[in-house]
């Protein structure tokens, strides 16, 4: 096997693995419901870690499929940033940190290092692998921990609106794992 194919694989495997033990999926099945400042600061760490994971893509590859679905998972997420802000404030709201969100930012640290530490091909391959595990942990603790948890009905309302920017992420990348492959 050649390296970057073996590093690549290895780095899948980890995620793969990771996604299944998420802070995310923790949540769901840990029944301790967050309350709506967790809620806010769980989304809130969930956008910046994408931002964060969009913006390696583009300093990294030099696939322009890859590029532009970076860019937009930047862009995307930012303004969904900026949305969640703007409903904590007029909510009154303020992002609190739970065992959550700060385990989510403690995997985001080994991912980006592992990504790190790909290039060409294997990044992409690592990366979008990373995308389609990390849109699926967020659109299923977002169905089933986040939703029904939120107290706020406006709080509630922007959870369930950002599901189908959820899911056509998740099918964008999906689609571009197929074209990768």
């Amino acid at each position: 096997m050649k390296s970057a194919t073996k590093s690549a694989f290895i780095v899948a495997a980890a995620i793969i693995a990771i996604s299944a033990s998420s802070p995310l999926a923790k949540a769901q099945s840990s029944g301790a419901a967050p309350s709506d400042p967790q809620i806010v600061g769980i989304v809130v760490a969930a956008n910046q870690i994408d931002i964060d994971y969009g913006k390696l893509a583009l300093s990294k590859s030099k696939n322009p499929e890859v590029r532009v679905f970076a860019q937009q998972m930047v862009t995307d997420h930012s303004s969904l940033q900026k949305a969640v802000g703007d409903l904590g404030a007029k909510l009154k709201v303020t992002p609190a940190a739970s065992d959550t969100s700060k385990s989510l930012n403690q995997q985001a640290k080994s991912t980006t290092a592992k990504l790190k530490k790909l290039k060409g091909a294997a990044f992409d391959k690592a990366y979008v692998e990373n995308e389609i595990a990390f849109h699926k942990a967020v659109i299923n603790a977002n169905d089933n921990v986040l939703i029904p948890s939120a107290k706020n009905s406006e709080l509630k309302s922007a959870l369930e609106g950002a599901r189908p920017l959820f899911q056509g992420h998740l099918e964008h990348v999906e689609h571009m794992q197929s074209a990768l492959q």
